[in-house]
């Protein structure tokens, strides 16, 4: 009896591991959480079969770079996130929006979304105004220590053609999937709070495991001016017409 408790609370422990990793990843094989957790393969598929049977995994299926199988790719399920990080929106929220759409228009429900990031924006905002720097990078971690702190578990990483913003949680996601309008409000914040123009590259909401936000790099003709809600994307740069 007591070996059994233990071994549950072992399973236990190792599942909730594999459901941090998933959110900080977005997706992940068997191979590679088993690197992460330290355990087989096998044990590790175990896990996750089980995970898969009470609907907390679901999988898909990724192209690999040799003439082998395509790999199987494990991911969390709407329902995962749900009971483990929770939603700021509920049933009610959905209603209302859907009452505004139907009497007042979609203009107005974009005016709601921004109303409310404007809120997120003040926030963060002032927990960057210690950041003693233009560069979109550095704000760019300073924003994204920000916005965990909202609950969005955000990190902040430099790839080759600037950085990127991840939010590995989305606390409106549900809403927002039939609600586009708040992506959009967000993004424009993110892009206000940077001082540059973001390209947003993947939703939660969407069905992808990670909202990415795309942050150009401080080379010329990167920088773009982002100030009020009307102004509109700035394209990016030819990079085959940067040097030119």
């Amino acid at each position: 009896m007591v070996t059994r408790a233990i071994s549950h609370s072992t399973d236990g422990d190792t599942r909730r591991r594999v459901t941090r990793l998933l959110l900080e990843r977005g997706h992940a094989t068997a191979a590679e959480l088993a690197a992460a957790l330290g355990i087989t393969a096998t044990a590790t598929r175990r896990h996750l079969d089980v995970m898969e049977a009470e609907g907390q995994v679901e999988t898909r299926v990724v192209k690999t770079a040799g003439r082998g199988r395509p790999a199987k790719s494990y991911q969390l399920t709407p329902a995962a996130r749900t009971n483990n990080l929770g939603h700021t929106y509920d049933d009610l929220a959905m209603e209302a929006l859907r009452w505004i759409r139907r009497f007042e228009g979609e203009d107005a429900v974009g005016g709601f979304a921004a109303e409310q990031v404007a809120r997120l924006e003040a926030r963060c905002r002032a927990a960057m105004d210690a950041v003693d720097s233009d560069d979109p990078m550095a704000r760019a971690q300073a924003l994204a220590s920000a916005m965990s702190g909202e609950g969005y578990a955000a990190t902040a990483s430099v790839i080759a053609s600037g950085g990127q913003i991840c939010q590995h949680h989305c606390p409106v996601a549900g809403v927002a999937a039939e609600f586009p309008q708040l992506c959009e409000a967000e993004t424009r914040v993110i892009s206000r709070l940077l001082g540059v123009h973001v390209q947003r590259l993947a939703t939660i909401a969407n069905g992808d495991g990670v909202c990415t936000t795309h942050v150009p790099g401080t080379n010329r003709g990167l920088r773009a001016a982002t100030a009020g809600e009307g102004g509109g994307p700035v394209p990016l740069p030819d990079p085959e017409r940067a040097d030119r």
